[in-house]
């Protein structure tokens, strides 16, 4: 039999596609594994727990498949009414999903929140055999996180754990920041999604609008520079994208051929304002310059941010400026 005839008569691989919600606690790594998986950042990627405030899809496509990952907030005991409404995003994101990847650090205990993220997925998506044992309606990964953080035989005793713990179609250990194991981790998520149709272009890795990633990246630089207490009350929204082609002659003359980026950056107390500002403006410049590149590519061409500190007194527990906040 020749070489073409073999070819012809093995089956074509089947092209797979779906959503693979991304969930764990606060500061287990969800969005530095999907930024690795990604190839690029699309998602704050952050020391600061309860970093990621929207489901942000990022899409990830190979030869037979595409994966849609996506970041959810961490799931945690809401304190303010925007601490609830992230928890609604999570519920929002799971109702969609084809498998869960659920992430554990390897570096830390099973505790109480990770126990109590597993009873919620069991109440969504398994139901309880008559052995105590749970059907999963979708496919439920656990992923090990910061594997770096231990040596083999630590390794192997934490492996042992989570397969204990819940049960789990596949167990994946990974470090995102070591590229270890990552292919593997792309691999397995790959295996466990549904057959299905391509579902964006190959060349589009995210669902974000560049006014959303712009303010994510903004807000990122300011969390990892701030103090400790201030990123919880920080929300930033990109007002406009004005373009020299859209404005009047003088304003077009003003902007050489550059983009206008309208940004507005929120805090909930006067006394914050300078802590964003900085002395002289240095925050506010720093993050120009930190930003200058991504936002550009972003835009589609040079563009000057135009960044704005303004005051919502306790927005975080205020219904209408949540709404306004995009939250």
């Amino acid at each position: 039999m020749s070489e073409q005839s073999n070819a012809a008569s093995q089956p074509a691989t089947p092209y797979r596609s779906g959503f693979v919600a991304v969930v764990g606690r606060p500061n287990v790594g969800k969005s530095t594994l999907i930024n690795a998986l990604i190839g690029m950042q699309i998602a704050i990627a952050s020391s600061r727990p309860e970093t990621t405030r929207k489901a942000i899809r990022g899409v990830l496509t190979t030869d037979h498949a595409q994966i849609v990952l996506v970041d959810t907030p961490g799931i945690h005991r809401p304190r303010t009414l925007l601490g609830q409404r992230l928890n609604d995003v999570v519920d929002e994101s799971l109702a969609d999903s084809d498998e869960i990847a659920f992430l554990l650090p390897a570096d830390q205990e099973i505790g109480p929140g990770d126990r109590r993220i597993l009873s919620r997925l069991r109440s969504q998506f398994a139901t309880k055999n008559d052995d105590g044992t749970f059907k999963w309606k979708v496919p439920l990964i656990a992923i090990v996180t910061k594997i770096d953080q231990l040596d083999r035989n630590a390794l192997v005793n934490k492996l042992i754990e989570i397969n204990e713990f819940a049960d789990f179609a596949d167990i994946v250990p990974v470090s995102a920041l070591e590229d270890d194991n990552l292919q593997e981790v792309r691999n397995v998520l790959i295996d466990h999604l549904p057959e299905g149709p391509q579902m964006y272009p190959t060349d589009q890795v995210t669902e974000e609008r560049p006014e959303d990633a712009i303010a994510e990246l903004i807000r990122g630089v300011l969390l990892e520079e701030l103090d400790d207490e201030l990123p919880h009350s920080l929300a930033v929204v990109v007002d406009s994208i004005d373009y020299p082609e859209n404005m009047d002659e003088e304003d077009a003359e003003m902007m050489h051929g550059k983009a206008r980026v309208m940004v507005s950056i929120y805090v909930e107390r006067d006394s914050q304002k300078p802590i964003i500002i900085g002395k002289g403006a240095s925050h506010l410049v720093h993050i120009k310059k930190k930003l200058r590149t991504p936002v550009n590519r972003l835009v589609g061409r040079k563009a000057n941010l135009d960044m704005q500190v303004k005051v919502a007194k306790n927005w975080q527990s205020d219904p209408k400026k949540l709404d306004r906040l995009g939250f």
